[in-house]
């Protein structure tokens, strides 16, 4: 096995927690929060049966897994394990991450490998996006990234390179761009709102009381707010978009302060998903979030103005994104449940 200084380097092989060095000479931390020895192991026994996803499955799916095999495709849908990669693929929706696999933070609820990319982009990546796009037959395609906070402007230009890309080879495809912070700098959030995409968001993930330990110090709850109100702002006829995590241990009363606060920054659109510990380095989850909860909170989230929220145990921040304005919590059944 290949080393450098005795830290592996192929990351498969690193175990969770572990620094290892990628093959671009990065080194990371394997799902990005160092294991401690206050780890505590994950519990033993099954999940709620409302947190079995069904098996993807029909002849969309399988044909768009034939040409990522064939092609040699990444997508966040299979990388991440996302339980709900075929009702997405089936509807010809995917997620592509930019800009490499090793993040500038370390969020405690997150398991992207954790480093110090010192710069390094792929020049090909707005040509290799588009041509995903287009080899898939995407009619929505999602663009999310890693944080880096090594580059001047955050990554945005090259964010935005790669939706002019898929604009201009995909014209009718819809895009929405899943962004970092850029550390509130709002002429960078400006340079990707400018590129030509459809739908604007960046993820407040938690609760004001827990924005800290859940996120990178580096992170903030009003950051993120002055960035999604920047955006509508700056072009109104973008949507804004951004989603929540429950089961953190936060309350009901906080829950609905965060939409009101997410209303008043002018956000469309919101989606509401169960928290589910990665690895036994991450935090725990406080609570399961019952499907008639999830339906209430979808109530009031409409109530405020939103023009949908998606909300159920497996929604993630992408989950059916094409379906966002159907108003009908992207076709879920009642709780947010997908229906077998």
């Amino acid at each position: 096995m290949p080393d450098f200084k005795g830290i592996p380097v192929v990351p498969s092989a690193a175990r969770s927690g572990q620094k290892y060095v990628t093959p671009q000479g990065i080194t990371a931390i394997k799902d990005g929060i160092k294991a401690t020895a206050a780890t505590a192991p994950l519990p033993a026994g099954r999940k709620p049966s409302w947190l079995r996803a069904p098996m993807p499955a029909g002849q969309r799916f399988d044909a768009v897994r034939q040409t990522v095999r064939e092609h040699r495709l990444a997508t966040v849908c299979e990388e991440a394990k996302c339980p709900n990669i075929g009702e997405c693929w089936n509807a010809g929706t995917a997620t592509l991450m930019l800009m490499g696999e090793v993040c500038t933070r370390a969020c405690r609820f997150c398991a992207v490998d954790t480093g110090n990319p010192r710069g390094w982009l792929d020049e090909d990546e707005p040509a290799n996006a588009a041509r995903t796009v287009q080899l898939m037959g995407l009619r929505y395609v999602v663009l999310t990234s890693v944080n880096r906070d090594d580059l001047e402007d955050g990554g945005a230009g090259h964010f935005a390179a790669c939706v002019r890309e898929i604009k201009r080879l995909c014209p009718g495809t819809a895009v929405e761009a899943l962004t970092p912070d850029f550390q509130g700098v709002l002429e960078d959030v400006e340079t990707v709102v400018d590129s030509g995409l459809d739908v604007f968001a960046q993820n407040v993930e938690t609760v004001r009381r827990l924005t800290h330990p859940v996120r990178d110090p580096r992170a903030s709850y009003e950051q993120t707010l002055d960035v999604l109100g920047h955006a509508r702002k700056h072009r109104p006829g973008v949507l804004t978009k951004t989603s929540l995590m429950l089961g953190l241990g936060e309350t009901d009363g906080e829950i609905l302060a965060t939409m009101d606060d997410l209303r008043a920054s002018g956000v469309d659109i919101l989606t509401l998903g169960q928290y589910l510990r990665p690895t036994a380095n991450h935090l725990a989850v406080e609570r399961f979030v019952t499907p008639g909860e999830f339906e209430r909170y979808r109530a009031a989230a409409l109530e405020r103005g939103f023009l949908e929220c998606v909300a159920g145990p497996l929604v993630r921040s992408s989950y059916r994104a094409e379906q966002a304005l159907a108003r009908n919590n992207a076709g879920l059944g009642a709780g947010g449940v997908a229906t077998r």
